[in-house]
């Protein structure tokens, strides 16, 4: 079959320029393999990562037809349409700055990485003559985000990064989430803390798009989504409004808000969720990220219930009547 790639071809400071290579290859052939044929067949200046071929190394991450993934993980007939044949389009990763082609500085990335702290601590603890022991649900529960290779896909493809420079990025929170979990690691307490931020669990969109695009099943979201039911179980420090403080009164409407609006419209509505949240004292905070959102289209101006609203209704107001036993609200 003869396939035609589109590649986006980039020498800073010239701007970035798509140009066309067909080839003669087989559906079962790697985006990897015809990029190779490509370089060694047509044209020798065609700059990309690569190494193991065997999805393990993460080197060549990049965009195939606008989404991250590795190159030699996807083969060609996955990415086309027979329906209607289309080129297969590829481009460097997202949010961050292109080098040359296909390869970009992943230096913000690991940056970023840097900033979890992200490596087992026993600060305070007194080091053991052999080793730290685990029993095997312990280290069983590290699995997923311990398969993370650090290709940088999640990155690339992070709306939440986009939009808020400072987000510490999705990789990074799964890093940081790993160590929460880990039973031999002595800083759970400062880790919450450090995430308890728009700059971390808090700036995440949950657009799902690091989900979808994780080669290795890592599932950086779910991480988040555990990092934040740490960080508003834990004990907070003490800023009292009357009886508790302003951390636990956040903690309890972001919980109680999020319930309400999936009542409500069968899943979240953005619009609201952080308003609600934050109430009034906290409005000016999320400024500066609104301004952000609204100028690169991100930000949802309208709402649409989902079509199993009815359904949703019935069932957490089902939990509610079992688990409290009390009306369900009106």
């Amino acid at each position: 079959m003869r396939v035609e790639f589109q590649i986006l071809r980039q020498l800073p400071p010239e701007p970035p320029r798509w140009q066309s290579f067909w080839l003669e290859t087989s559906p079962g052939a790697t985006i990897l393999d015809c990029l190779n044929r490509i370089k060694w067949e047509q044209d020798g200046s065609l700059a990309f990562r690569k190494n193991c071929r065997n999805t393990i190394c993460g080197s060549c991450a990049m965009r195939i037809n606008g989404r991250a993934a590795l190159a030699c993980g996807r083969q060609v007939g996955e990415e086309l349409d027979p329906r209607s044949p289309q080129p297969i389009r590829i481009g460097p990763l997202g949010n961050l700055p292109v080098l040359r082609d296909l390869v970009v500085d992943m230096q913000p990335f690991w940056n970023d990485l840097s900033r979890v702290d992200p490596f087992v601590s026993t600060a305070g603890r007194r080091i053991p003559e052999r080793e730290f022991l685990q029993l095997p649900a312990e280290r069983e529960h590290l699995n997923a985000a311990g398969g993370c290779i650090l290709c940088g896909a999640c990155y690339s493809d992070c709306n939440a990064k986009e939009v808020n420079p400072e987000f510490v990025g999705p990789h990074a929170l799964a890093k940081a989430n790993r160590l929460v979990q880990d039973s031999r690691d002595s800083r759970r307490e400062q880790r919450l803390q450090a995430q308890d931020s728009l700059a971390g669990v808090w700036g995440c969109t949950r657009c799902w798009n690091c989900n979808s695009v994780c080669p290795m099943g890592v599932a950086p979201l779910d991480q988040i989504t555990e990092l934040k039911q740490g960080i508003l179980s834990r004990d907070q420090t003490p800023v009292l409004l009357g009886n508790r403080s302003r951390a636990q009164d956040i903690a309890i409407r972001h919980r109680k808000t999020l319930v309400q609006l999936v009542r409500s419209g069968g899943w979240v509505d953005e619009r609201r969720f952080g308003l609600q949240v934050v109430g009034r004292e906290g409005l000016l905070s999320l400024v500066p990220l609104g301004l952000r959102l609204l100028a690169r289209g991100k930000f949802p101006l309208r709402f649409k219930p989902s079509s199993g609203t009815a359904t949703v209704r019935r069932l957490i107001d089902a939990v509610r009547q079992e688990t409290n036993g009390g009306a369900a609200d009106p």
